[in-house]
């Protein structure tokens, strides 16, 4: 999976990339483009906008490979980053085209004020970060979680599904919540990391 991508993958990506080998490019797409596009219509709620920012964050990509450094953390991490990025600035240029008054589109006229949308960015990068941290997370706590909140199994269930003690269970899901809570107290991981290249 694209989670679990070895670092050795991330190199040989960025380098191929930087050669301008149009197959790395589709490579890279078909691995993270469902991610981009769920993570930008999530944050945006608006298809054509997510659209819209996946071709950019692949674009941004393609122009840019060398922006990419492997020691800063996957490439996975970063697309997502590029992606949060991204739909935050877009997010921002509503909400400012709202404050002048220069939106300029009918549909928008009885839409979010800009307090709304400062709401709406400050929830999406809590999303985003949740998202980071289940895809880091150890897969025994990221399993756990998923049985627990996705299929709605109690502890019991879970353990039984797991093949593990119904203390153990708990504790998986203990430290997996704990990880998660921290989604609303921090920022996203590495979001603006200094020097790591030019921002979309």
């Amino acid at each position: 999976m694209a989670r679990n991508a070895p670092p050795r993958w991330d190199r040989k990506m960025q380098q191929r990339l930087a050669r301008g080998e149009a197959a790395a490019l589709g490579e890279l797409y078909d691995r993270f483009a469902s991610l981009v596009h769920s993570q930008a219509h999530r944050m945006l709620d608006d298809e054509t906008a997510a659209d819209l920012v996946t071709r950019e964050v692949f674009g941004y990509v393609w122009e840019n490979p060398d922006a990419y450094d492997p020691k800063q953390g996957s490439m996975r991490s970063w697309v997502a980053r590029l992606t949060h990025r991204q739909s935050v600035r877009r997010l921002r240029e509503e909400a400012d085209g709202l404050r002048d008054g220069t939106d300029g589109t009918d549909e928008h006229s009885g839409a979010a004020s800009p307090d709304d949308l400062e709401e709406r960015v400050r929830r999406a990068t809590a999303a985003a970060r949740a998202d980071y941290i289940v895809a880091s997370m150890p897969a025994p706590l990221r399993a756990a979680l998923e049985l627990a909140y996705v299929q709605r199994r109690d502890y019991r269930q879970t353990a039984t599904d797991l093949g593990v003690t119904e203390d153990e269970a708990r504790r998986r899901l203990r430290l997996g919540l704990q990880l998660l809570s921290t989604a609303h107290t921090r920022p996203l991981e590495g979001s603006s990391p200094p020097g790591y290249g030019r921002p979309l």
